[in-house]
């Protein structure tokens, strides 16, 4: 399903690249806290690369079974961090300025040290040990407070009270700063161990942490050593430099497959997240390569030249008949041109060609229950099911599996399938109503009733307003 997105307003400053947990000893990120969730972007072929540029990764971290995910995070700027032991986000933004697959997936192999390191645990611990001596701290401070009022005029006591709270706060901010500097210092370490177990170069790495060093040294001259939450940049890339020239693979080059899959989804990405004019000046109309002809076809389709954008498309999938995304793109310019009964048969090329990926398999269902002919009703109720069998957290399939049942009569599945759509957009308030609604129409102990018990009892997700 190409760029399915929570959409956000999008941000076009770089930052610096802020990795891992950092989190944990400052405010949460903006994007953690949406009442909604991060804005998410899906789409098989650029998920699908970043698996394969992880699945190395895992394997030589001993990771590989644990089911970690890496999800795209609808944001310009460059970053990447790991929040839950379970997935890696990546902006978009990281994807677009990494010019290398090597480079992205240097920036992989560090998150991916967190993981294997056991990080967001051990600072799950060293922020309880923190809060206990700070509960301490402040307690005997407030006691030298209270003593110094009962003195009277000496001010003596309550000063000493003051700087009581007031110091081990600073001291122990400290210290769990220097902890997480020594976590950052042995992502990088285990980084470049995986990428050597798994014969890829480190240089990667070090090329973008060094690029980000030279943005932020401006920023961090004076700065103390000790407020940063990442080593100093200078000693930061010093010590990768070292650690990453030992490697044997350093002068190991990307395979130019792997490089035109990574151009095409950079391509992909520039097509769907800016603006047009940003598109040609990256792809200017003389540029034939197959990247910068993807980009020209996406952004013709999405400003409305449905003919010409199809043309494009048959051009593409002409020198590549056996590319999935192009079919996809085809079947997706067509359904949201209006024309569903036409998006069908590009949709199920996509859909064969991909492995029945299920985002790809949402779209054809989408199309499917768009034509309005009840004659594939069925047949979109068992894609559909299929589909949110096993992607479980897009809402889009549960919306038309909800209109699917709805067409067929079923009342009590398009319900359920209506409230599971809503419980992940967040809208929580609708999908216990739409659940309360199911578990009336469903017999009693069901699986549907079952089910709709589940949502209408169920906890907001991460991140969701509980209303």
């Amino acid at each position: 399903m190409s760029f399915r997105i929570a959409l956000r307003k999008k941000t076009s400053k770089l930052t610096a690249l802020t990795t891992a947990i950092a989190f944990a000893v400052a405010p949460m990120p903006a994007l953690a806290q949406k009442e909604k969730g991060p804005p998410v972007i899906r789409d098989t072929e650029a998920e699908q690369l970043l698996r394969d540029y992880t699945r190395p990764i895992l394997r030589a971290a001993g990771l590989e079974k644990q089911n970690i995910q890496v999800v795209i995070i609808n944001e310009s700027a460059f970053n990447a961090f790991v929040a839950d032991g379970h997935r890696i986000f990546v902006n978009y933004g990281a994807i677009m300025q990494s010019e290398t697959p090597n480079q992205l997936i240097g920036v992989l192999a560090h998150e991916t040290g967190h993981l294997a390191g056991g990080h967001l645990a051990k600072m799950r611990q060293q922020l309880a040990q923190a809060q206990t001596q700070m509960i301490i701290a402040m307690l005997l401070g407030a006691g030298a407070l209270v003593a110094g009022a009962r003195g009277g005029g000496d001010n003596g006591l309550a000063n000493v009270g003051a700087a009581a709270i007031a110091g081990p706060q600073e001291m122990i901010r400290h210290n769990l700063i220097s902890y997480q500097r020594q976590q950052e210092e042995n992502a990088d370490r285990a980084g470049v161990k995986f990428l050597a177990a798994t014969g890829q170069s480190a240089k990667g790495m070090y090329d973008t942490f060094k690029r980000f060093a030279n943005d932020s040294l401006f920023a961090a001259h004076g700065a103390d050593p000790y407020l940063q939450s990442h080593p100093m940049p200078a000693e930061r890339v010093a010590a990768l430099e070292e650690i990453a020239h030992s490697s044997p693979y350093w002068d190991k080059k990307d395979d130019p497959a792997l490089q035109m899959r990574h151009d095409m989804v950079r391509a992909k990405i520039s097509a769907f997240m800016e603006r047009q004019d940003t598109v040609y000046r990256r792809y200017p109309l003389s540029n034939e390569s197959l990247p910068s002809r993807y980009a020209h076809a996406i952004t013709t389709y999405l400003h409305g030249d449905l003919r010409s954008a199809l043309a494009q498309i048959d051009g593409l999938i002409q020198l590549q008949p056996n590319n999935p995304y192009f079919y996809e793109l085809r079947g997706q310019a067509l359904l949201e041109g209006g024309k569903p009964a036409e998006a069908i048969a590009p949709l199920r090329k996509a859909v064969q060609l991909s492995n029945n990926a299920p985002l790809i398999e949402m779209l054809l269902g989408q199309a499917l229950v768009g034509t309005d002919n009840k004659a594939y009703t069925e047949e979109a109720i068992t894609i559909l099911r299929a589909a949110v069998g096993r992607e479980t957290e897009a809402p889009l399939g549960y919306m038309q599996l909800a209109m699917a049942y709805g067409r067929k009569g079923d009342y009590a599945e398009a319900d359920l399938a209506s409230a599971q759509a809503a419980f992940l957009r967040g809208d929580n308030k609708t999908a216990r109503e739409l659940a309360s609604r199911a578990k009336a129409r469903f017999a009693v102990g069901t699986p549907g009733w079952v089910k709709a018990d589940d949502i209408v009892a169920a906890k907001p997700l991460p991140g969701q307003n509980s209303n």
